[in-house]
């Protein structure tokens, strides 16, 4: 499968793939918002899905560039399984937007982990986004490769921006501030 993916398919064929993740989930973002997503017929946080995905046993590995907003981890408090499960580590240099699931198929793109990124604000609302949805190995293994070589902290030695790097790759399991 190699499927181009715009707009509104964030919503619906990549953002909707991460419920059905059983072993592993990675996601790579710039930038992290309070994102909402459907849940019967009202609207849950992105976050209650990423702490039923934990409660279950699916690694979550959460890699972003800046801290969210008061919104976000007001949501994130609520989730207390995020507290202690959720390997999350920042980098203020990505700027990729890499989602890997059950290391099987990659999401590679331009969309943020953002409401108008990906989520369900309509169309007048929604970012204008594009990316590729794939389960070809070679791709998959290099989008997982790029991604675990920044969470692993492999450019964290010649990176020249560290004193940028308010949180240093360093350990998983890492409380928002």
């Amino acid at each position: 499968m190699l499927q181009y993916i715009a707009d509104k398919e964030h919503y619906s064929q990549v953002l909707a793939r991460c419920a059905a993740v059983r072993h592993d989930l990675w996601i790579a973002t710039a930038d992290l918002k309070d994102l909402y997503v459907a849940a019967g017929r009202d609207a849950e946080p992105f976050l209650a899905v990423l702490d039923r995905l934990l409660h279950c046993g699916v690694a979550v590995r959460l890699l972003h560039a800046k801290e969210p907003g008061e919104n976000f981890r007001s949501d994130f408090d609520r989730s207390p399984g995020l507290w202690s499960e959720l390997d999350r580590r920042l980098c203020p240099r990505v700027h990729f937007k890499i989602m890997i699931f059950d290391c099987s198929t990659a999401y590679i793109g331009s969309a943020n982990l953002t409401g108008a990124g990906m989520g369900m604000k309509g169309d007048g609302g929604r970012n204008f986004e594009a990316g590729i949805l794939t389960d070809e190995p070679a791709l998959v293994d290099a989008a997982a490769d790029h991604l675990d070589g920044v969470w692993q902290g492999a450019r964290c030695g010649a990176c020249t921006r560290k004193a940028f790097c308010g949180d240093r790759i360093s350990s998983s399991k890492t409380q928002f501030k």
